[in-house]
């Protein structure tokens, strides 16, 4: 145990005293979220609205005052035709019309939107939003509630993503480099033939950056919580019980890594470049898993952040008990388990 805790110790200094990797280390997952929860939202917000009307009678300036009473629409001008208002839309000077036919007061029907279609998953919620509020306007036929997220904030999409994707490459990068860094410099020979068994060799070096994964997710989680205003509806305790799991596949994938890697610049991107795009893609942090094509959800089932991802928003945002995740706490355990048994043997003590 002394042994081990001097090795602990050791690895321990050498993370603290390179500044440059203390940096990433919380610099990153800092810089992450105050972009993804401010800089990049999928929030509707202030959409530039433009309503066409032959006549402004009593009934459609309600709807419209309505409309642009909420946060949501900017009305920013008339037209007097829909030709008009698609041109508008066309010069970029709005993004939505809304079009009352000539009789709507009298027979309530005649009512068309107009959307900037560029990009397909904003023009939906605009005119989701739009058809919401329209629709409750004619008589309250529609009442919409929106359970766990009722101020429809990104940020509640976000954060759990976030955690999956710094999670797994912090961890897995700088388990993976730190190891074969020894390699390069030769000392790690030393320490496999020392009297110390190799096994404690990889926990010693694994430990420290469980202990500062555990800083990471705190200070993500207490980000989320005062400065993004995301609630943690579920227990804390099993939050932080599914996350260890999820910390110990991704030291297991940087150990991984680790074997077959021989430079330290081949594991940085091993690490990074390799698991970046399949986290962003095929995780579900920024498109939902099952409107992708079928070949790419089979992917997405290797790929060990969609489990945790999934978990995370079902605890956090949810509210929901450990029962409701038990299949994602199976199969990252169950990845954990292969993913340590293959590491492990393909460690050898003696390097080539």
């Amino acid at each position: 145990m002394k042994q081990l805790l001097n090795f602990v110790i050791k690895e321990t200094k050498h993370i603290v005293r390179d500044k440059r990797t203390m940096l990433i280390l919380f610099g990153m997952p800092i810089a992450m979220m105050l972009i993804f929860g401010f800089a990049i939202s999928t929030d509707v917000k202030d959409v530039r609205t433009v309503v066409v009307t032959s006549q402004m009678d009593h009934t459609t300036r309600a709807m419209v005052d309505r409309l642009s009473a909420s946060e949501y629409f900017t009305l920013t001008a008339t037209a007097s035709t829909p030709k008009e208002a698609e041109q508008m839309i066309r010069d970029q000077r709005a993004d939505l019309a809304i079009i009352f036919g000539q009789d709507y007061a009298s027979k309530k029907s005649g009512l068309q939107l107009m959307v900037d279609g560029s990009d397909p998953n904003m023009a939906q919620q605009w005119t989701t939003y739009a058809t919401g509020v329209l629709t409750n306007m004619q008589g309250g036929m529609v009442n919409t509630k929106m359970l766990y997220n009722p101020r429809m904030k990104s940020a509640y999409n976000f954060v759990p993503a976030i955690m999956g994707m710094l999670l797994m490459l912090i961890c897995a990068m700088m388990t993976s480099v730190s190891i074969v860094r020894e390699k390069e410099k030769g000392t790690m020979e030393v320490l496999l033939v020392s009297p110390v068994r190799p096994l404690l060799v990889i926990v010693a070096k694994a430990i420290p950056y469980l202990v500062l994964a555990f800083a990471i997710l705190i200070t993500i989680l207490l980000m989320s919580r005062y400065v993004l205003d995301v609630p943690l509806q579920g227990s804390l305790f099993w939050i932080l019980v599914v996350s260890t799991i999820y910390i110990l596949l991704a030291l297991s994938l940087g150990l991984l890594i680790s074997n077959v890697a021989r430079t330290q610049l081949v594991a940085l991107l091993m690490s990074a470049m390799v698991l970046l795009m399949p986290i962003v893609m095929l995780s579900g942090m920024l498109f939902p898993v099952e409107s992708m094509p079928p070949i790419l959800q089979w992917i997405s089932a290797v790929v060990p952040p969609r489990y945790y991802i999934e978990a995370m928003r079902k605890l956090m945002i949810m509210g929901v008990g450990i029962g409701d995740v038990l299949r994602e706490v199976a199969i990252l355990s169950g990845m954990t388990i292969l993913l340590l048994t293959v590491a492990l043997a393909k460690f050898n003590k003696r390097l080539e």
